[in-house]
């Protein structure tokens, strides 16, 4: 039984790769711990590169186009531990090295520019792996994303109208928050409506058998944007960790929406 929250097709790998990944996340997770780098505005929108490739991993993975030998890592949940593996692994390196702005040696430049590059070759992979099993369905999920950048764009302006310190406080990274939520919910929304795929994640799920598949789209953005109104004061209070609640929020929505994306493109 998944239970409420749980998606289908989550699954441990085998408990090799299990072992490792976890050991290596502990120990990652410690030295981050010891450092204690700031979490500025700049490192959450650096961050948005390797969510997405996290989410393209998973996406190959059930379209079966990576290699098998590698496949457990990319595989729900394992891929959220193995992408903060190598995330965390660059930011350790570095350190706290001007992390409120973008520069070529600067901690959000290098993690935003090592995000862009493994982007792209999971676009790639993905791309071929279209092109090999036709038809190449992007029309929909490329209108999910166009739709997602213009509501979050519609609600960056309200914002900075009617509650312009939601804005200041928030910047990129309360938009980022906003476009991840809308992604996901449009994505879930063409999926269901024109290309016949369904909910995995029974909460969802649930919602959307309530009130119908756009209503879901309204509920995602609404909520998405109250998350990132609530925590304005807290980012403004503690920089740091409300940055990175930020991040986590934003990420449980820019991943589900790249890797329906992805998936839908691959064997929609």
């Amino acid at each position: 039984m998944q239970g409420l929250l749980l998606p289908e097709g989550f699954v441990l790998p085998p408990l090799p790769y299990l072992v490792g990944v976890l050991v290596v996340t502990l120990v990652i997770v410690g030295v981050l711990y010891r450092q204690a780098p700031r979490i500025t505005e700049q490192i959450v929108v650096a961050l948005a590169p390797w969510m997405a490739v996290g989410a393209g991993l998973y996406a190959l993975e059930q379209a079966r186009a990576i290699p098998e030998v590698v496949a457990p890592f990319a595989s729900s949940p394992t891929v959220y531990l193995t992408t903060f593996v190598v995330v965390g692994t660059i930011v350790a390196v570095l350190g706290d090295r001007q992390s409120d702005r973008f520069a070529p040696q600067s901690t959000p430049g290098v993690v935003l520019a090592t995000g862009m590059v493994a982007f792209v070759f999971v676009f790639a992979t993905a791309a071929i792996a279209a092109l090999r099993s036709p038809p190449v369905r992007v029309f929909w999920p490329g209108a999910a994303v166009v739709g997602a950048t213009a509501v979050t764009g519609g609600v960056g302006l309200l914002l900075r109208r009617s509650v312009p310190s939601v804005a200041e406080e928030t910047g990129s990274a309360g938009l980022l928050v906003v476009f991840g939520h809308a992604l996901d919910g449009l994505s879930t929304a063409v999926g269901l409506a024109f290309l016949g795929f369904g909910e995995q994640t029974p909460l969802s799920r649930l919602v959307i058998d309530v009130g119908g598949v756009w209503l879901f789209v309204v509920v995602k953005v609404v909520l998405a944007v109250l998350v990132v109104g609530l925590l304005a004061d807290y980012v403004r209070e503690e920089p740091s960790e409300g940055n990175l609640l930020l991040a986590a929020v934003a990420a449980v929505g820019l991943g589900p929406g790249v890797h329906n994306a992805i998936l839908f493109s691959i064997v929609g």
